[in-house]
């Protein structure tokens, strides 16, 4: 399902506009990664957490150029 179904669907079962859903997403959306930018961990049960996690750098490939890349 992408962001325009969840519309529709948020749209339908709660009765209100594609574009009140729409914003209503966004928010959401925004509250979550404003919050985990903050270092902050949002944890909605029976859904799922979302934090941010410090991963060790990695060496990746510049797809147009072919040359080796530090991933941080």
């Amino acid at each position: 399902m992408n962001k325009e179904e969840l519309v529709k669907e948020i749209s339908r079962k709660a009765k209100v506009s594609q574009k009140q859903a729409s914003e209503i997403i966004t928010l959401v959306l925004e509250t979550i990664e404003k919050t985990v930018s903050k270092g902050k961990k949002v944890t909605l049960v029976g859904f799922g957490t979302f934090e941010a996690r410090k991963r060790a750098a990695r060496t990746g490939r510049n797809p147009q150029t072919g040359a080796e890349i530090k991933i941080p």
